[in-house]
């Protein structure tokens, strides 16, 4: 184990690093840059196709805003980061864009589907050359020998990779901080978390920071960010893109798999990630599923719910009524169905994701901190109640069952293992729907330090992620009073609707298992009828947010295509 003062001079290095190659970015200049930095992924390749713009002119842009970024955070509070130090690419960034340049010179011909694209990526994917340090220190110094499979296929598709972006300490978190680079903010409200464990990169994107950006997620690690930053995700079935030379902290763990895809700011851009026939007909040796195009009947059955069978959805449920009942979305006056079901996905599911993420008690997970402290707001979700001896979580479970009336804090506590009933007959068979719209957390966005107590926000993306990997039986169950009267109760309730005005919210749309083509379809006909002034937009196994009005964020802000917010995909 590292000694205090060899962990923090490794911690003083690595930012020092990071500062200097962040010296190496421009001035953001609005009026030269802005054209470039508000443009979708698709415009920058067909004006760079039409001779108009070229990769280094669009990439120098993309530079300067990630650098004015990381500036602005740092104005506001010492220690906050978005940008993961070290990993700041700019100088291969830009011998990449020149080849790329004198290439296209040459030949007129583009390398491939994202030439000239500025991509930002997760700091868990290898890189040749750089750290993939997930936030542990002892992690720091040991830089990638082969680029991760995305990596070398985004590249190899005229990509460039120009900067890796923040995680939360064990990437098994809904928070982004770390003891080796720092907090991530929310760029909406920096009093607020971005999310996790993609945060780094749903902040980044929200402020123009990157055109294109590529993340993971497991419980939500690619839409909770969406959700709070108010950009788009795709949570893909597992392995259909390829999760080969990512960082991970329990090699090896195959109970639940994750996912990899896209964050952007338009859905459109999720759309061309299909579309392209790339992502999903190629990068996966595991999954070699190819792309294959669908048509969509004239008329879709959604489901949705508003509230969940263990805490109430109060934070969206005015976004949710809109979005699947109100006027401003007129999906039924498209001839679409909007149907409300009990969602069955409940207590159990919960207790068989904790009892698989916690089956060693975390302690390959956590062995990975070596001499770094536990980070602030990352209280692994069971992890108390897998350390403590038996009697005391028997006792803590009568004391909140017999005195506070809980019955179901206890059953998270205690981490029952049971079987479950299948999603499949009970949802999607029971009620044949094409997609179901559903709440991504149970409140719009949580203050710094939140995850330490509100873990079981979990619960919602759980809704979704575990109907991909398992069943679940259909019960209504009692809801926490210990979480609900956290959340919306007593003196200082989490959810302040007045301090909260302005942030993203975020729905997901979710379609079964292997249609993520489909769920790509049904989210674009969701997002061409939504009120982008005063709805939601939609997430899903694709997300999108709505807000009540405008509020600027830190940085001058995310592009005016995200006034309302976010949207996130998902297969289930």
């Amino acid at each position: 184990m590292r000694s205090t003062e060899k962990r923090n001079s490794i911690i003083t290095s690595k930012r020092n690093a990071r500062d200097k190659a962040l010296g190496f970015a421009g001035p953001y200049l609005g009026n030269d840059h802005g054209i470039y930095t508000k443009a979708t992924a698709s415009e920058i390749v067909q004006r760079i196709a039409k001779g108009e713009w070229t990769s280094s002119e669009v990439l120098e842009a993309y530079i300067a805003r990630s650098a004015m970024a990381q500036a602005k955070i740092h104005h506001f509070s010492s220690g906050i980061s978005i940008l993961t130090p070290f990993t700041v690419l700019y100088e291969d960034a830009r011998k990449q864009a020149k080849e790329l340049d004198a290439e296209f010179a040459s030949t007129k011909t583009l390398r491939g589907p994202f030439h000239g694209v500025p991509v930002s990526v997760k700091d868990n994917y290898q890189i040749e050359g750089y750290d993939a340090t997930i936030g542990f220190t002892a992690w720091a110094n040991n830089p990638g020998k082969k680029d991760a499979c995305v990596i070398a296929q985004l590249r190899a598709a005229g990509a460039i990779i120009f900067v890796k972006t923040n995680v939360p300490q064990t990437m098994l978190a809904f928070e982004c901080s770390n003891p080796l680079w720092g907090r991530t903010t929310n760029p909406w409200n920096d009093k607020y978390t971005c999310g996790g464990s993609s945060g780094g990169e749903g902040a980044l994107l929200a402020m123009d920071g990157s055109a294109l950006g590529i993340g993971s997620d497991i419980g939500g690690s690619l839409r909770i960010p969406a959700s709070y930053c108010g950009v788009y995700s795709l949570k893909p079935t597992a392995e259909r893109v390829s999760s080969i030379g990512t960082q991970a902290v329990r090699p090896g763990f195959e109970a639940i798999r994750s996912s990899h895809g896209p964050l952007t700011r338009l859905v459109a851009t999720c759309i061309t990630w299909l579309i392209r026939d790339y992502f999903l007909g190629l990068v996966s040796p595991k999954f070699p599923m190819p792309y294959h195009a669908v048509e969509l009947p004239s008329k879709l059955r959604f489901g949705y719910y508003l509230s969940g069978t263990m805490i109430w959805h109060v934070g969206i449920i005015t976004c949710m009524q809109t979005s699947s009942t109100g006027d401003s979305l007129s999906l039924r006056k498209q001839g679409h169905e909007c149907i409300e079901f009990t969602s069955p996905l409940n207590a159990s599911a919960m207790e068989v994701f904790l009892g698989l993420t916690s089956s060693d008690g975390y302690k390959k997970m956590l062995s990975h901190l070596d001499s770094d402290p536990m980070a602030r707001g990352q209280f692994i979700p069971g992890h108390l109640g897998s350390q403590l001896p038996s009697f005391v979580c028997k006792l803590a479970c009568w004391i909140a069952k017999t005195f506070l009336g809980d019955s179901l804090f206890p059953r998270f506590f205690s981490l029952a293992r049971r079987s479950a009933a299948a999603w499949y007959e009970q949802v999607w068979d029971k009620y044949g729907f094409d997609g179901i719209i559903a709440p991504v957390q149970s409140l719009p966005v949580i203050p710094h330090g939140g995850a330490t107590y509100l873990s079981v926000l979990a619960a919602a993306p759980l809704r979704t992620t575990l109907s991909t990997l398992l069943s679940a039986p259909y019960q209504r169950l009692g809801r926490s009073k210990m979480f609900e009267t956290r959340m919306y109760l007593g003196k200082n309730p989490v959810y302040d609707p007045k301090a909260m005005e302005g942030i993203p919210v975020g729905v997901q749309l979710v379609g079964k298992k292997r249609e993520d083509e489909k769920v790509l379809a049904m989210m674009h006909v969701v997002d061409a009828h939504w009120d982008l002034e005063d709805s939601v937009r939609a997430v899903g196994n694709l997300s999108r947010p709505c807000r009540s009005e405008v509020l600027q964020p830190v940085l001058p802000g995310p592009s005016s295509n995200l006034t309302g917010g976010g949207l996130f995909l998902k297969s289930s």
